[in-house]
């Protein structure tokens, strides 16, 4: 099986390494991820006649690494037009995300774009998160529990076109998940999400910025204002007793299936009936 890997935190990042690690077990792997983090980016892709950086940065057997200075779904339009090309990656997989995408956290993240990506090229494609925002997260029980799922997924994959499954990982170790569920995606939103950037608020955090944060920070205008987009994420309320952020803070591994077509049938019914 021929693997193409990415992520949405950057190809030098602890989540990565830990998705390799478990993809080694079931073929060649190919990664090609985003040069810088590009948290939040959907399937956004680099487009125009704007120069992007790709390098080779690794070759072993079996494995090749390269960076691509783009976004996530541009990593896997990079790596189906130019390094699988004129063949297919047999698997897309996405992450291991820092960070949860469940519920509709999944509409904004780079790592679920890249599993779309994927699916519109017509490659089976998987995401997967962990609920902890940390660079130094604890990736061992995905290494432990995620060989197995996959293995099920693999062996029985849907065959609707666009279809992808978002699997996210509660912060715990294995021996305290409770279980694996196939959910729905939940409902919920951001408030309160631009809040003043400074050095109390990155402490309260725990947040150490990044040599290019603190260029910005330097280099910014007199005038300017400068916010941080990390609000509050609250739960909708009305959500059925499966949706995907609820079980996960029960302590389950959830996998939601999503798909290309968002087309709302019940809405498109209801249209058809009227017009």
């Amino acid at each position: 099986m021929r693997i193409l890997i990415t992520n949405d935190d950057g190809y030098s990042s602890k989540g990565i390494q830990a998705l390799v690690n478990v993809a080694r077990a079931f073929g060649d792997i190919t990664v090609i991820a985003p040069k810088s983090v590009q948290s939040g980016m959907s399937m956004a892709v680099t487009m125009g006649y704007k120069p992007i950086a790709a390098r080779k940065i690794k070759s072993l057997p079996g494995e090749e690494w390269w960076y691509l200075d783009g976004t996530p779904a541009s990593c896997v339009k990079f790596g189906i037009d130019n390094v699988f090309y004129p063949e297919k990656p047999d698997l897309v997989l996405s992450g291991v995300n820092h960070g949860s995408n469940a519920a509709t956290a999944a509409v904004y993240s780079g790592t679920v774009g890249a599993a779309m990506e994927g699916a519109l090229n017509g490659v089976q494609s998987i995401a997967v998160s962990l609920d902890c925002f940390s660079s130094d997260a604890d990736f061992s029980a995905i290494e432990t529990l995620l060989p197995g799922i996959l293995k099920k997924l693999l062996g029985s994959f849907s065959s609707r076109y666009g279809t992808i499954y978002n699997i996210n990982f509660p912060d715990l170790p294995a021996s305290q998940i409770v279980g694996i569920r196939p959910t729905r995606m939940g409902m919920a939103h951001w408030e309160h999400e631009y809040l003043p950037y400074g050095p109390e608020f990155l402490y309260e955090r725990g947040h150490v910025p990044s040599r290019a944060d603190v260029e910005y920070v330097e280099n910014k205008h007199p005038d300017d204002e400068l916010v941080v987009m990390a609000g509050d994420f609250v739960d909708n309320g009305n959500n059925l007793p499966d949706a995907d952020h609820l079980l996960m803070d029960q302590g389950y591994i959830v996998i939601t299936p999503l798909n290309l077509d968002h087309t709302d049938t019940a809405e498109l019914k209801r249209l058809c009936d009227i017009i």
